[in-house]
């Protein structure tokens, strides 16, 4: 394909007014078509089925928060909202939904809860079906309660993985219908912020990204009862940076020989190598995302492009992706998007 839709997930605190929509065109190699796909307030995060029928973003309605379900239109990639689940406090900041576009699950940072729910045939939301709040803390300033941060699904989609920021946190929970059980507990480093987790494609190794330490910790993971184990602990950052750091994002390539990781601060992407025996990472290279303050970025359907979205200067950047090296080449920069957060493509 030479075409590939996407959508931005924003705030709107200042002038954006929801999910955006955007074209990359790989014969072009730039990013066009930016505009509005659905009015809704705060969708900071979103996910898209595996089928690529549904769109689920999080948001806000006055003083509830929750999650909105979409239908997508396939040729155009227009949103036709389904339906909204809600309840009294913040808006999560983190959604997922597992393979078979059967269960979605969210995080919220502000309410120490994650939430799970079943859906109907058309990909719309049925009434949440458990609700888990979380306790503990953590010796840094900003870990004064748990903040969960991530909720999504294994590989396997036998335990769904939460990731809590505030407590050091790595919780694995079985899933029964919706219903959710606690079956594993894994503590990082005190002080070190995990954030978000992605799992190498052979199932086998999972990285997480810890925001407040700005490390990758390197993880093996144990599909047998959900447990993991510390590997590695490496840096994404220079040695000689001594300014605030938040990091962000963290993906891996679908080959599993390369892994990327957002710096909000250093305003970089790092690239590491992937080791394929023993899933652990050696650096190659920081790039600049031209911008300030890099929340998430994303790999295209092709892989050969990389998009970043810069919150603080309103403004995604496109970069190419060599394969064989994992390296970034900047192709596109100062692409305007208002207050952008998420980044997601619609596969093919």
């Amino acid at each position: 394909m030479s075409r590939y839709i996407g959508y931005f997930g924003t705030y709107t605190k200042e002038e954006s007014e929801g999910v955006y929509q955007f074209t990359l065109d790989t014969e072009k190699k730039e990013i066009t078509e930016v505009k509005l796909a659905a009015a809704l307030d705060n969708p900071t995060y979103l996910t898209i089925s595996e089928d690529h029928k549904n769109l689920y973003a999080v948001s806000k309605e006055g003083e509830y928060g929750g999650i909105t379900a979409f239908a997508i239109q396939p040729e155009t990639g227009e949103l036709a909202k389904l339906n909204n689940q809600a309840s009294q406090g913040s808006a999560p900041c983190h959604v997922s939904v597992d393979s078979t576009n059967s269960q979605v699950v969210t995080a919220n940072y502000h309410t120490t809860k994650i939430e799970s729910y079943l859906t109907n045939e058309d990909g719309s939301l049925k009434p949440v079906v458990s609700v888990i709040e979380h306790e503990g803390s953590g010796p840094h300033a900003r870990q004064e309660k748990p903040h969960m941060h991530f909720a999504g699904f294994t590989p396997d989609n036998q335990y769904i993985i939460a990731v809590d920021l505030g407590s050091d946190r790595i919780i694995t929970y079985a899933t029964d219908n919706g219903n959710l059980k606690e079956v594993h507990v894994h503590k990082v480093t005190p002080g070190s912020g995990p954030r978000h987790i992605t799992f190498h494609p052979n199932g086998k190794f999972a990285y997480v990204m810890t925001e407040l330490s700005s490390e990758v910790i390197t993880l093996h993971y144990d599909e047998k009862d959900g447990s993991f184990t510390e590997q590695q602990y490496i840096s994404t950052l220079p040695e000689d940076f001594a300014e605030t750091n938040d990091a962000s994002a963290i993906h891996i390539s679908t080959d599993g020989k390369y892994l990327y990781s957002g710096n909000r601060g250093h305003n970089s992407i790092a690239v590491f190598q992937v080791d394929q025996e023993s899933g652990f990472l050696t650096f190659i290279e920081w790039t600049s995302t031209e911008g300030n303050w890099p929340r998430d970025f994303v790999l295209d359907p092709s892989e050969k492009f990389l998009l970043v979205t810069n919150q603080k200067s309103n403004t995604c950047t496109l970069f190419s992706r060599d394969e064989a090296t994992g390296r970034l080449s900047l192709l596109q920069a100062g692409v305007k998007v208002p207050e952008p957060v998420c980044v997601k493509f619609l596969g093919v």
